[in-house]
């Protein structure tokens, strides 16, 4: 597993190891039971504070993309791909709300809309 820090992103470092590790196990990359490193290790890998690294492996922990066990680790979790899906989609469904909130206040018509979203996609 290799995650890599921009310090010009304007995305927290937590959140930036948060988003690397799930796309990891999204993607396959990491399987369920794998073994991530710990927090100390990843701290000093990434030559960042342990307290950055402990919030990214709680967020992922909340998520429910891993699990851990005092004294042994943290351990990639079971993934049920469906909800996964589910979760992904309702982000979908809020990002283009916000497109289309916008899209109506500079007045862009629904098919000049469309016309953009065909073109980013196939791009």
């Amino acid at each position: 597993m290799q995650i890599i820090i921009s310090n010009s992103s304007k995305e927290p470092i937590y959140e930036q190891i948060t988003n690397q590790i799930k796309s990891s196990i999204l993607s396959g990359e990491l399987q369920e039971g794998t073994s991530l490193p710990s927090m100390r290790q990843l701290a000093k890998d990434l030559q960042i504070s342990v307290i950055t690294t402990k919030r990214a492996y709680e967020e992922l922990e909340k998520a429910g993309f891993i699990y851990s066990i005092v004294g042994k680790g943290s351990f990639v979790a079971e993934q049920n791909l469906e909800i996964i899906r589910e979760k992904k989609q309702r982000v979908i469904e809020e990002q283009l709300n916000a497109v289309i909130i916008n899209s109506r206040e500079i007045g862009l018509p629904l098919d000049e809309l469309q016309q953009l979203l065909e073109i980013l996609y196939k791009e």
